[in-house]
């Protein structure tokens, strides 16, 4: 059986037409009720001024019978809360209801719903369908959409969308001040013509200009360096910020934002080793350059392989299945977390940088090596289990 999604364009409230970060509330339903895996998403246009019915946009061929999900154009979805409309067990002729926000039914006749959408007149489309339903309609109810009644409802809603974006295993000074900072910068772009992997390129730039700034003798440009290196890891943040919130995701964007930032990373690392070098005159502090690259680049080309390289489409991650993959998730969100860009900070401010080098010679290689022991039990107790690793997909340049 085939789901279908209509986005009714309901009297009152907001225009559909309104634009909420960058896309309007029509466009933004639409592309999250494909993203949520309905074959066809069907969506209402203006009516005309006699108030007939109105045209109708969608993709493939016509409703067909079987799920039918249909949505107020006054709502903000969240895949999830859509998903789980699609996919939830109904009785056949019976309707479901979500008051003012979204109807759902199983039907084997659809052009009788179709009909009745088409000619409600000034009636919301969820009332016109729970109409439909052979007995009782079902009430239903979620967090997962945000109703906007009036215009001054949508500064609640840009608030609702940017706080979902906020990850549960982000570190403290991550969740507390870079997330702060990347997401009033994202709200701002989500309206201009920035995609995401141009801001994944932006912060990777001035990241690696940021290491390179620890190759200079002067005390205090190593300082500078690490604000810059600090700035690439709020920056980054926007990335993905800018992909959900348009979303743009793409695996590409995943990629480059992996990537990009173990780039950064191994270049800091390279840099603070060649300049200890050049200043004692002696080989060793590259031999402690080396080990922290190698640590970062072989950790992160596990976690790549573990978590992007199963799927070539869909999501860059999969579910948890043993607990060994859920200690190899635990320890590889530690590659994504970068409240230790704080201690470099405060190091290079003390002109101590090499202290933070050494720990991360030390680090890097165990680090790697305890992900690989977890990796391989992980293999032997179930081999298709795939370890989460929270990686955002990105739009595709």
């Amino acid at each position: 059986m085939t789901a279908t999604l209509w986005i009714a364009r309901d009297e009152g409230g907001v225009d559909p037409e309104t634009r909420l970060l960058g896309l309007t509330l029509l466009r933004r339903a639409e592309l999250v009720g494909k993203r949520a895996g309905f074959e066809r998403v069907v969506v209402e246009d203006a009516r005309g001024s006699t108030g007939q019915a109105p045209p109708l946009r969608h993709d493939g061929e016509e409703i067909r019978a079987g799920r039918l999900v249909v949505l107020s154009s006054s709502v903000v979805p969240e895949k999830k809360w859509l998903r789980e409309l699609r996919e939830m067990p109904l009785e056949p002729g019976t309707v479901e209801v979500d008051p003012g926000c979204a109807a759902v039914l199983e039907t084997d006749r659809p052009e009788d719903v179709v009909s009745a959408l088409l000619s409600r007149g000034k009636q919301k489309a969820t009332e016109t369908v729970a109409r439909l339903s052979s007995g009782p309609p079902g009430t239903l109810s979620s967090d997962d959409r945000f109703v906007i009644g009036e215009p001054g409802d949508l500064r609640k809603a840009e608030r609702w969308l940017l706080s979902g974006l906020i990850k549960d295993s982000e570190g403290f000074m991550s969740r507390h001040v870079e997330r702060k900072i990347s997401l009033a910068i994202s709200r701002r772009l989500a309206s201009t013509s920035v995609t995401p992997n141009q801001m994944t390129l932006i912060s990777v730039a001035i990241g690696i200009f940021g290491a390179a700034l620890f190759l200079s003798p002067v005390r205090w440009v190593p300082f500078v360096g690490s604000l810059l290196v600090l700035a690439h890891s709020i920056l980054d943040g926007c990335d993905g910020e800018l992909a959900r919130l348009k979303l743009r995701e793409s695996r590409l964007g995943g990629v480059l934002d992996f990537w990009g930032d173990n780039v950064v990373h191994s270049a800091l690392f390279a840099a603070i080793s060649i300049a200890w070098a050049r200043e004692i005159g002696r080989a060793w502090p590259l031999l402690l350059g080396a080990s922290a690259v190698a640590g970062t680049l072989l950790s992160a080309g596990l976690v790549f392989r573990r978590t992007m390289t199963a799927a070539k489409e869909g999501p860059l991650y999969t579910g948890v299945t043993t607990g060994t993959d859920s200690a190899f998730a635990r320890v590889a969100e530690a590659l994504a977390g970068r409240d230790f860009l704080y201690l470099v900070v405060i190091l290079s401010a003390l002109g101590l940088q090499r202290w933070f080098l050494a720990l991360a010679a030390a680090g890097s290689p165990v680090y790697f090596l305890l992900l690989a022991v977890l990796s391989r039990r992980g293999r032997r107790e179930s081999p298709a289990a795939g370890a989460v690793h929270n990686l955002e997909k990105q739009e595709t340049s």
